[in-house]
């Protein structure tokens, strides 16, 4: 059965990521939240190259995913579901919400230090927030999150169908939360008991110190909650805050792939001010 889901594993997320993609992009043509500031076509042609690069990267440094690493796990009883041989599906729920969590923490050191967030600062760096803007990160951070997430996935013994449900809903809710959509105030309210909603988590995407240091929930929205760094708005509002960093603001820096790639050697001792 294991060997099975993995065969089809990239089909699977493939598929997923194309329709969400193209569901979240025409709701943002539907009903926009924010009027965009800088051509939408330059920034998706730039953004989804380095998407594209990255993939490419990874499958070339890591022949396993993180649901290989998984089934490694299994077969040798590595990880503690698999010592104590612990199954069923509330391992599997167990599973997926403590990668979340994983995954929260990990966002957090991104900002918290100095030498990850100059990889991380390239997401933060687009000018404009829309469903590209959910799959935009340096190279490298990509290669270190999943040596990170193998890591866990090795220390839990995560099973391998709870590694494909995590990516898949990662992907998903990244791309939703990320879009330029605009959603009724109490709906928005009621999803944000279970999902992070685009709204809350635009809020981390300002230019702002303490509002760049909030919200860093990309799925679950209970963390930012129970660790305290949960804010509900922008100062300023949805409409009028300032989407980026402070300190870098033109286009041909912020949202050129060549650009993009640089930015964490360009530059290494600006400071985002607080």
């Amino acid at each position: 059965m294991n060997n099975y889901i993995l065969i089809h594993e990239s089909s699977l997320r493939l598929c997923f990521f194309s329709v969400i993609l193209i569901l979240v992009a025409l709701w943002e043509i539907i009903a926009p939240q924010r009027k965009l500031s800088i051509s939408k076509t330059y920034r998706w042609v730039n953004n989804l190259s380095l998407v594209f690069l990255n993939t490419l990267l990874l499958r070339l440094i890591f022949p396993l995913a993180a649901s290989g690493i998984a089934l490694l796990a299994h077969e040798h009883g590595i990880g503690l579901f698999n010592y104590w041989q612990l199954s069923g599906w509330w391992v599997i729920i167990a599973s997926v919400i403590l990668l979340d969590f994983a995954i929260y923490l990990q966002h957090v050191l991104f900002h918290k230090v100095k030498i990850l967030w100059k990889l991380h600062q390239v997401h933060h760096a687009d000018l404009d927030y829309d469903v590209t803007t959910g799959a935009r990160f340096h190279p490298l951070e990509i290669v270190l999150s999943l040596l990170i997430k193998f890591t866990i996935v090795l220390a839990l013994g995560v099973p391998v169908v709870a590694v494909i449900i995590f990516e898949i809903l990662l992907n998903a809710t990244a791309m939703f939360n990320h879009g330029n959509i605009r959603l009724p105030r109490r709906v928005d309210e009621f999803l944000r008991l279970v999902v992070v909603t685009p709204d809350m988590h635009r809020v981390h995407h300002s230019v702002v110190w303490t509002e760049l240091n909030s919200n860093f929930g990309f799925n679950l929205p209970w963390w930012d909650r129970l660790c305290k760094t949960y804010q509900a708005q922008p100062k300023l509002g949805q409409q009028k805050m300032i989407i980026g960093l402070n300190y870098v603001r033109e286009a041909n820096e912020t949202q050129n792939l060549l650009a993009m790639v640089k930015m964490p050697f360009k530059h290494l001792e600006r400071r985002h001010k607080r």
